[in-house]
């Protein structure tokens, strides 16, 4: 196991012991903005130590960050805001990945490009906000992104 691996999981149980939830963040990734656009989609894991939710998102990068989820509806995939927020299973990884759950950054300030980095702050219903650099780079295509192309 690696060391940030470790120390995430140590900080989980010590909170645990002390009744405070964490949820730890990882693999945090924006999309590069279209040409043109001030929209995008952004995508990271989320492990809670206790059930929990995720509320709300905030960003300095941009005006609104929105939690979505996206489902195929009539063979279209159809995106809308959760606004009662996602909610998070004890020790399980809650991935939001491209064609399902993600976040929504609209009204981007700057285009975003490779290499850039954006703020994200997230507030959960329970455990203390947690803020996190998430880099703009392509992800990997996803069982949506194959099935599309074909």
């Amino acid at each position: 196991m690696n060391r940030a691996l470790v120390s995430a999981a140590a900080l989980m149980t010590l909170a645990a012991c002390n009744g405070s939830p964490t949820v730890e963040v990882a693999d945090a990734l924006c999309r590069p903005t279209p040409k043109g656009r001030q929209t995008t989609g952004c995508y990271l894991t989320l492990t809670a130590s206790g059930t929990d939710r995720l509320v709300s998102v905030e960003s300095p990068d941009a005006n609104i960050v929105q939690i979505h989820e996206s489902r195929m509806e009539s063979n279209m995939m159809m995106m809308q805001q959760m606004r009662d927020g996602l909610p998070l299973a004890a020790g399980q990884a809650t991935a939001l990945a491209p064609g399902g759950n993600h976040l929504m950054l609209l009204g981007v300030k700057e285009p975003l490009a490779v290499g850039d980095t954006v703020t994200l702050k997230l507030t959960f219903a329970t455990a203390a906000p947690v803020e996190v650099t998430a880099t703009v780079a392509q992800p990997a295509a996803s069982e949506y992104d194959r099935a599309a192309a074909h």
